[in-house]
C-alpha cells in the first residue's frame, strides 16, 4: 500500500475541526486525522507492506522548465535553493514535521526524494512491485498507473477513507472511456487547472476521449493532425497544430516518473513502535490521544 501522504493529510486538515488540539493550543487535527485514515486503511485492507510516500519537492524545476505554469499558482515564496515554498494553511503547515516525527517513531516507512514529488516515488514503487499495489490518494493523476495486468489499483478516498472509490481500468473505461496509460493522454489534452497544466486549448474532456478513441493515443492523434485524409474537423486540427509545442514536452511533465533513485527503506509494517519513548514523548506533547492507540491496536493485529 502506497500513500499520497500530503494528500491525504490534506483532507485529513479539512475533515477533522481545527478545534482538536495539542496540549499547548496548537491545532492537531491533521496530524490525528491522518493516524485514523492510516489505521483504518490498515484495519480495512490489511496491507503486507505500507510506505507514507513524501514530497521532497512539491514543484521540481524539471517540470518546470518544461512548463512554467506548473502549479505556479500555488507558489507562496520563491527561494534560490531548495524547493518553492507552496500555499499551505497558516495552521497545516507547523503540523507536518510532527506527522514526519510520528510515523518515523511508529516505524512507518516515510520515503521522500530530493527534485522529485511524492506521485514519482509511487510511480517507481509500483513499478517495481512484484505483487498487488494499492495507491491510496485524492489525486487523479495517479489514475495513469492503474493496470489490470499487474494488479495496481487505485483507492480514492470519496468520504474520509471509510468510502473509497476503487479504481481499476473497468473503472477508468466506464467514467473516462480509457485505461490507465490512456489517462496520461487524457490528461494531458484535457489539462488541468489545480496543476496550472493548461492542455490544447479547446479540447475538452468529452473531445479528448472521442480523439483517442479515434486514434488510438496522442502520437496517433498528432498524426493525424499531419494526415489531410483523417477525420479532424478542420477547427480541431487547428487547435491541435497550434499545440504542438505544449504537446511536445506535456507528457513528461504529466508522466508519473519511474525512475527515482530510491534511498534504502524497510515497507513491512511494524506490529510495535520503533522507538517508544519518542513515540511516547510526541504522543503526549501534542496530545495525539486516541488516533494513535487506535493506530498501535490495529498494527498489534
Amino acid at each position: 500500500m502506497l500513500l499520497d501522504t500530503a494528500s491525504l493529510y490534506y483532507r485529513a486538515y479539512f475533515g477533522v475541526p481545527d478545534s482538536v488540539r495539542a496540549p499547548d493550543g496548537t491545532p492537531v487535527n491533521a496530524v490525528r486525522g491522518l493516524l485514523d485514515f492510516i489505521g483504518r486503511l490498515v484495519h480495512d485492507h490489511r496491507p503486507d507492506e505500507l510506505v507514507a510516500c513524501m514530497d521532497a519537492d512539491w514543484r521540481p524545476d524539471w517540470r518546470v522548465e518544461l512548463i512554467p505554469s506548473y502549479k505556479a499558482h500555488r507558489v507562496a515564496e520563491v527561494h534560490a535553493e531548495g524547493p518553492d515554498e507552496e500555499d499551505t494553511p497558516d495552521t497545516l503547515a507547523p503540523q507536518v514535521p510532527i506527522i514526519e516525527a510520528v510515523l518515523d517513531a511508529v516505524g512507518i516507512a516515510r520515503v521522500g526524494v530530493a527534485g522529485y514529488e511524492a506521485d514519482d516515488v509511487i510511480g517507481t514503487l509500483a513499478g517495481r512491485a512484484t505483487g498487488p499495489v494499492d495507491i491510496v490518494t485524492g489525486d487523479r493523476d495517479l489514475y495513469q498507473l492503474v493496470d489490470d495486468a499487474r494488479e495496481v489499483r487505485v483507492l480514492y478516498p470519496v468520504k474520509g477513507v471509510g468510502t473509497l472509490q476503487l479504481t481499476d481500468e473497468a473503472a477508468l473505461r466506464e467514467k473516462y472511456g480509457v485505461d490507465g496509460a490512456g489517462y496520461l493522454d487524457l490528461a494531458l489534452l484535457r489539462g488541468d487547472p489545480s496543476d496550472g497544466l493548461p492542455g490544447v486549448p479547446g479540447i475538452g474532456e468529452k473531445t479528448a476521449v472521442k480523439l483517442l478513441d479515434a486514434f488510438g493515443d496522442l502520437a496517433g492523434i498528432m498524426a493525424a493532425v499531419d494526415d489531410p485524409r483523417s477525420k479532424l474537423t478542420p477547427s480541431q486540427r487547428k487547435r491541435l497544430d497550434g499545440a504542438r509545442d505544449y504537446v511536445a514536452v506535456a507528457p513528461t511533465v504529466v508522466r508519473v516518473a519511474g525512475d527515482v533513485p530510491l534511498p534504502a527503506f524497510d515497507p513491512a509494517l511494524p506490529s510495535v513502535p520503533l522507538d517508544p519513548a519518542m513515540l511516547d514523548a510526541l504522543a503526549t506533547r501534542w496530545g495525539l490521544g486516541g488516533a494513535l492507540q487506535r493506530l498501535l491496536a490495529t498494527l498489534r493485529h
